[in-house]
């Protein structure tokens, strides 16, 4: 029985990655919608793969799992809502990862939105540092923060509504809460004259001050699921949440997104790239499960196709921005030729 026992378990360790028939997909909360739009449609074209199983864990969260090795029991593909890091292409080579394939889809906003019976925001992204970050300036002194002790929007901002400042966000894992930081905090604090100058002394000082969100219950991590803090803004009028255009493209009836820098988040502002708070939306394969896993390759061509994400692709129906077509082609390209990640 020993002897058995000990000859299942060689075998477990040394299956093949077909062992696995089925494509399996984790990573950003953002790009799960179209993603999964995607797998539905590649499952009914009776072309003899099963649908993909998706998992939302967010970019960071997806990105970790995706780089842990290669093998069925690790994932073939992650979603991001921002460009993978190049502290994850190292983690990736050191398990063994050294060939993958990006893909870029196309593009979306991070909106500030609430609910629509809830009062209307016209905000900057200097309101929103300064409301949301962990030190701001004090006062009027030159080169000197404090804690941030905002309690209201009107304390940040005379022109805001005297509401408190509650805000409903993803955790640190999420891609979405990177780009939103890096874009709307980031942006927010290069306003600052001497905190821009910052930048270029001492970049690491410069990204603690710009980029660390404040702890006191003023921003509310609100998990993966964006669905979620759409219920929690109708619950709560008052307050405001933090996601990807694409929910608020399909949750109209239920809340508004605010004004950032004098900008609507619109299809158009997004896409032109005038609306200040957008960002890319990727998705990466290991280039050593294609062609093992059924399907990889067939499912990357659906996602990269015209009808998916082209001008009048389907997935525009769900909030995607889609790619200038000469961007576009570059990336078809790259899949189909499985070209490796240039970094």
């Amino acid at each position: 029985m020993k002897k058995i026992m000990i000859f299942l378990m060689a075998l477990v360790v040394t299956l093949p990655v077909d062992a696995r028939d089925t494509i399996r997909i984790v990573g950003s909360s953002t790009v799960y919608p179209f993603a999964t739009v995607v797998a539905e449609t590649f499952g009914r074209a009776n072309n003899g793969f099963k649908t993909p199983i998706i998992e939302s864990t967010g970019s960071g969260g997806g990105l970790k799992l995706f780089c842990s090795g290669k093998g069925p029991s690790t994932p073939d593909i992650t979603n991001a809502s921002r460009r993978i890091k190049k502290k994850e292409i190292t983690l990736c080579a050191k398990n063994g990862i050294k060939d993958i394939i990006e893909h870029k889809i196309g593009f979306d906003g991070i909106v500030v939105a609430n609910a629509n019976s809830g009062p209307s925001f016209d905000i900057s992204r200097k309101d929103l540092y300064l409301a949301l970050a962990a030190k701001v300036p004090c006062g009027m002194q030159d080169e000197v923060t404090c804690n941030n002790e905002a309690k209201t929007w009107k304390e940040v901002n005379s022109l805001l509504p005297d509401i408190k400042i509650e805000v409903y966000g993803p955790p640190p894992t999420s891609g979405t809460r990177d780009a939103f930081v890096e874009l709307a905090l980031g942006g927010g604090c290069n306003t600052i004259p001497w905190i821009k100058a910052l930048k270029k002394k001492d970049k690491s000082s410069w990204k603690k001050l710009c980029y660390t969100i404040r702890e006191d219950g003023k921003y509310i991590e609100a998990g993966e699921n964006d669905n979620l803090i759409i219920q929690k803004l109708v619950n709560n009028p008052n307050a405001v949440g933090v996601f990807g255009y694409s929910f608020l493209d399909q949750n109209t009836d239920s809340v508004k997104g605010a004004t950032v820098d004098g900008i609507q988040p619109t299809f158009e502002s997004i896409a032109s790239g005038d609306y200040t708070v957008s960002r890319s939306l990727f998705f990466y394969v290991k280039k050593d499960h294609v062609g093992s896993i059924p399907g990889i390759a067939e499912y990357m061509e659906e996602f990269m196709s015209e009808r998916a994400i082209g001008d009048d692709g389907y997935l525009l129906d769900n909030g995607l921005i889609p790619m200038p077509q000469e961007m576009r082609v570059k990336f078809q390209s790259d899949s189909k030729n499985l070209v490796n990640i240039q970094y």
